[in-house]
């Protein structure tokens, strides 16, 4: 009994230390806390990247999406109806006008040839026989040797024969020309397509899916592409009337981007609109006519097409980046020379390369935040720092002005 009162008594000391030290270090963290409190360390300044706004004149360049197609296509159909037996062309080649490109069994037609040009040279003899007649009959009739009826008749037989030889020379052109229709050629001159019917097939217009060919005249070649009536209006509001506005078209320079993304060698010039606009899409069908001496450009090519508009004098430019669009509306973030941010709502127009032309909202030399603005609000404070691919564009090193406009 007496040992286990010993322990007890040595260890009282040491519990006694211990809660004096978690006393002591509750009472540090609350005063440590009491201190941040009183003293709260200062917001952290975000950093964000600034372009001045350029001003410089800028080609004024739209870019559709384009379609070849011939600037004349002539479907190859059989007029007459019969066996092919031949097909005299290469698929793929250069045609000529007239030139033989299928041929259809000739024998019945040669025979209905001669069976017309037979009742023909019967229907003449006919014909000389009753001329001849009314001639032995009219002196007759003039000297009353025969009587009025007499004269009638052998008049009436005449110009019955007559007819009937009209009616017979006619039938004998006719099978005449279906005999020629089994040859049949080509329109103009131009690529011939792949052949859609092959030797043995029976053809003819009654016959279903009677096409043969395709002739396209590829040189100069034709490229349509669509316009959005905005775009229209835009341009054609520059002119007194729209005969000028399209005399003026005539003179834009027209570019092709190829599916690789070269450029096309010759350029093109504009050949036509539409009458009027498409009520689904609310756009214009325009082509355009480009030199294709090479046949590098095939019908149902699709291509880039590249018109250049005109140049827009001291035209305001920031990177595309800088400009934020809300429920249709566009705003940038101005930093003042404070380095406080301004939200501005801006009116953008034609996007160039990687910048982008404001028509109202800013003024030459103004600081824009390009990188950061996920950071800014209005009345904040930034640190600026010069946004890095700007004097790359500055330079002149960006690419060909794209766009197409808003």
């Amino acid at each position: 009994m007496v040992s286990s009162k010993i322990v007890v008594l040595r260890s009282r000391p040491a519990m006694i230390a211990r809660t004096s030290l978690f006393i002591l270090a509750c009472l540090s963290a609350l005063n440590l806390s009491a201190c941040s409190k009183e003293k709260p360390s200062p917001p952290q300044v975000p950093e964000v990247e600034v372009a001045q706004v350029i001003q410089k004149d800028i080609p004024v360049v739209h870019e559709w999406v384009g379609t070849a197609d011939g600037l004349v296509n002539a479907t190859i159909r059989a007029q007459v109806t019969g066996y092919l037996i031949r097909q005299d062309y290469n698929e793929g080649d250069l045609v000529k006008k007239g030139q033989v490109l299928f041929e259809i069994d000739p024998r019945p037609f040669k025979a209905a040839l001669d069976q017309a040009e037979g009742i023909l040279a019967q229907m003449e003899a006919l014909y000389e026989n009753a001329r001849a007649n009314l001639a032995r009959v009219k002196p007759l009739a003039d000297k009353n040797a025969l009587s009025k009826k007499d004269l009638d008749d052998a008049v009436a037989s005449e110009s019955s024969a007559k007819a009937q030889v009209l009616t017979a020379r006619a039938a004998a052109e006719n099978a005449r020309l279906n005999l020629g229709f089994t040859r049949i050629t080509s329109l103009i001159n131009g690529m011939a397509g792949l052949a859609k019917a092959q030797v043995g097939d029976l053809v003819g217009p009654a016959v279903q899916g009677g096409e043969l060919t395709t002739v396209s005249t590829i040189n100069p070649i034709k490229i349509y592409y669509t316009i959005n009536e905005q775009a229209y209006i835009n341009y054609m509001r520059r002119f007194a009337s729209e005969t000028a506005g399209l005399v003026e078209a005539k003179k834009l320079r027209i570019a092709l981007i190829l599916g690789d993304g070269s450029l096309y060698p010759h350029a093109g010039k504009f050949y036509a609109i539409d009458r009027q606009v498409d009520v689904r899409t609310g756009t214009f069908r325009v082509a355009a006519l480009f030199p294709n001496p090479t046949n590098l450009l095939r019908p149902g090519q699709f291509v880039r097409v590249r018109v250049l508009i005109g140049t827009k004098k001291g035209a305001l430019l920031v990177p595309q980046r800088a400009v934020m669009e809300l429920q249709g509306s566009y705003q940038v973030a101005v930093v003042g020379g404070d380095d406080k941010v301004e939200m501005r709502p801006v009116n953008p127009g034609e996007r160039v390369g990687s910048l982008w032309v404001i028509d109202a909202g800013l003024k030459p030399g103004e600081r824009v935040v390009a990188e950061g603005l996920q950071k800014v609000k209005q009345g904040i404070g930034v640190k600026p720092r010069p946004f890095a691919p700007l004097s790359t564009i500055v330079s002149g090193k960006s690419a060909t002005p794209e766009g197409g406009g808003r």
